[in-house]
């Protein structure tokens, strides 16, 4: 499958509704939120070291979504939490969701040292699992946690 993963600097409906629709049909509520604070302004992604990149199939059509935000429940500034991730389950398995967490993991780099991560899904445990996340315990808005800087 030919994708395009690129930076979503605006983010409207009509280029998300599809894959919003999809996301309630299985259950997920966040999507929804995305679209809902991004036109409130309540995030828009666009804060320091924040990123939304989206990935589109050859049709054009946005397939898969994911975020990163400072994280607002670390008490430190080098602590950045993925949000709004999601993958088409046409589309999953295809290596695009790992594309899309990749290219996020890059830009975080350079603003964070960790990165956190809350999902209830199985799925997605074994999918960060996968990608080098560690599961985390010790608080519950926390699932995975992957350590980027380097340990001296």
């Amino acid at each position: 499958m030919m994708t395009e993963l690129k930076r979503i600097d605006q983010l409207d409906m009509a280029t998300v509704e599809k894959l919003v629709g999809e996301s309630e049909a299985e259950g997920y509520r966040f999507l929804r939120r995305l679209v809902d604070e991004y036109e409130s302004g309540k995030n828009t992604f666009k804060a320091s070291g924040e990123v939304l990149y989206g990935v589109w199939n050859e049709e054009g059509q946005l397939i898969a979504v994911g975020g990163l935000n400072r994280d607002r429940f670390s008490d430190d500034d080098r602590t950045g939490r993925l949000r709004r991730f999601y993958v088409s389950e046409n589309a999953r398995r295809q290596g695009i969701g790992s594309q899309l967490l990749n290219a996020i993991v890059k830009h975080a780099r350079s603003s964070f040292d960790v990165l956190v991560l809350r999902t209830d899904s199985e799925s997605a445990d074994g999918f960060y699992f996968a990608n080098g996340f560690t599961r985390e315990a010790a608080k519950p808005e926390v699932t995975h946690r992957l350590v980027m800087k380097e340990q001296s």
